[in-house]
């Protein structure tokens, strides 16, 4: 199949490979068995969006083969229950108590390109995946949505270690699919399809070309590749080209839109999987899918994007944290596996270390669960996970082994769960276990360090 990245303007192809020749040129590395890592994240996807975990009616067959042939987690969870920090916790192996990134809008940092005020980046000292990776000869790029440096910040895809990039810079820019322009490396990318109005050039696609490419060009080189995805489907504004295959159902325009967003992504999925296979490369090469949080919208009764889990985005409850998860890498990840270790996106970094036999920073809130992704005997200490929220004033969860302490408003007493018995968080529980409750009050008091860019005020 062609990779064309703009399709009827495929035209604009060579000029992008000319912007990007500077950055595609790398040490070169001796031959070298570290695997290949590709890193798929959706945004806004439920945790129960896709049919292995339990969708009934979104069609994801190449997701859902892909848990087939690997590992699927159920209790892993995502950095925060919105964009920006969620990924500032990936790219960091820090909590939203400690990474530099705490919300989508902070106090002071710079004007974005979507308008907003309070754009925090992330800064000289933050070490991020990618830099830990391109250490250790790794050819590094991201395609997608970034949101954790505007143009000109510290905070860009090329200053933290990724050689190759092409997306939205601004996670509100990524609202829309038909943009007048994107970003390529350190310039301005036009998209002459979408000028006045039009829209002939749908972002998620040109991600999916530029994808292929960098598979197609780095495929059969000596050194190991590590490629970023963080899409923008299924999140709001519900745009694009075909709602097929669910025309002919029986929903609102919008839910016809949010089914095929994430069927087209999984055909996508699919198209990688395809490339992998065509070069031969699929058993050394580890693939990661998830969500950067929960569900936009839960869409009750007609897809149940929460699953059985309480809340959505923007909620500490288990339906705006949890993120389905999937790892798969013939012949090194277990196939047909699903796990029920607690995990989340801290520990990312330090797994991909480990996979890439690289070593991450010190002082990071992280662990390392690249031996239970290899499916060998790994005994995790009991640990607290933790997280704070401040689009509602400020916010904390915390997990524990099977208890989820949450505080919903300062000054208040947690709320306690129980999600061996109680995964959809129905029953508080804090009454009948003071000792429990003193533990997690004990934790949250040591759990952060103080942010100027997210004060907490009472």
């Amino acid at each position: 199949m062609p990779h064309t990245l703009y399709n009827s303007q495929s035209l604009l192809f060579p000029v992008l490979l000319t912007l990007a020749l500077p950055l595609l040129i790398h040490a070169k590395t001796p031959p070298s068995q570290k695997p290949n890592i590709i890193f798929i994240m959706a945004d806004d996807l439920g945790y129960g969006d896709l049919g292995c975990y339990g969708q009934k009616h979104i069609q994801t067959p190449n997701i859902d083969a892909l848990a087939k042939n690997g590992t699927r987690f159920t209790q892993c969870y995502a950095g925060s229950s919105v964009c920006a920090p969620s990924r500032s916790v990936l790219m960091t192996g820090l909590h939203t108590g400690h990474t530099t990134v705490r919300g989508n809008f902070g106090i002071g940092g710079v004007k974005g390109l979507g308008g907003g005020k309070g754009r925090v980046p992330l800064t000289a000292k933050d070490i991020t995946i990618a830099q830990i990776l391109k250490s250790a000869g790794y050819t590094t790029a991201i395609t997608g949505k970034w949101g954790l440096g505007e143009p000109n910040t510290t905070g860009t895809p090329n200053r933290k270690g990724f050689d190759q990039w092409f997306g939205y810079l601004n996670q509100r820019r990524a609202h829309t699919y038909y943009p007048d322009f994107i970003w390529l490396n350190q310039n301005k990318f036009p998209l002459p399809g979408n000028a006045k109005g039009k829209k002939e050039q749908y972002t998620h696609d040109l991600f999916t070309d530029f994808a292929l490419k960098f598979i197609d060009n780095h495929a059969k080189e000596p050194s190991p590749f590590f490629l970023y995805l963080p899409y923008t489907v299924p999140h709001a504004k519900y745009e694009i080209p075909s709602t097929a295959p669910y025309q002919s159902k029986p929903w609102n325009k919008s839910a016809k839109v949010h089914a095929a967003m994430i069927t087209r992504l999984d055909r996508d999925l699919g198209r990688i999987i395809a490339l992998l296979k065509k070069y031969n490369i699929h058993k050394n090469t580890f693939v990661f899918f998830c969500s950067d949080n929960g569900a936009a919208k839960r869409w009750e009764g007609v897809f149940d994007s929460s699953g059985k889990l309480r809340g959505r985005k923007r909620d500490l409850y288990e339906g705006g944290i949890r993120t389905p998860m999937i790892v798969s890498c013939p012949s090194r990840v277990p196939a047909n596996k699903t796990s029920n270790i607690i995990w989340y996106f801290a520990d990312v970094l330090p797994t991909l270390a480990q996979l890439a036999g690289a070593t991450p920073p010190k002082n990071i809130d992280g662990i390392s669960v690249a031996p239970t992704i290899l499916g060998k005997p790994q005994t995790l200490k009991p640990r607290y996970l933790y997280w704070e929220f401040f689009e509602r004033r400020f916010q904390q969860a915390a997990r524990w082994r099977n208890y989820k302490a949450i505080r919903l408003k300062q000054n208040t007493p947690l709320l306690l769960f129980d999600l061996s018995a109680d995964p959809s968080e129905r029953t508080n529980i804090a009454a009948q276990n003071p000792n429990i409750i003193k533990q997690f009050e004990s934790y949250l008091k040591t759990a952060r360090t103080p942010s100027k860019n997210w004060p907490v005020r009472n």
